[in-house]
């Protein structure tokens, strides 16, 4: 489990990110550079790292589901996640 702080600021990033978003499109394509580095840093999407919804964890993490590759695994073998199921070959 992620620390309860690092969850809050990704969360934080992520509403930076929507609320700029706009005006960052407009002064990339004006090349107004220097109000581009006056907006919050925490603003750009390359800040922004993928995270757990369960658990917060930042690695292995699968974009179509949204969660890591732990919680994939539990709720796979649980049959909680509909059509997927254990692969035998």
């Amino acid at each position: 489990m992620a620390k309860e702080s690092m969850k809050a600021r990704e969360a934080k990033r992520l509403k930076l990110i929507n609320k700029y978003a706009a005006k960052r499109e407009q002064l990339k394509k004006e090349g107004r550079w220097d109000l581009l580095d006056a907006l919050p840093k925490n603003s750009s999407k390359v800040r922004y790292h993928n995270r757990c919804k369960i658990t917060g964890r930042p690695r292995g993490y699968i974009r179509f589901f949204g969660i890591s590759r732990i919680k994939f695994r539990d709720l796979a073998l649980d049959g909680k996640i509909p059509g997927v199921s254990k692969a035998s070959w």
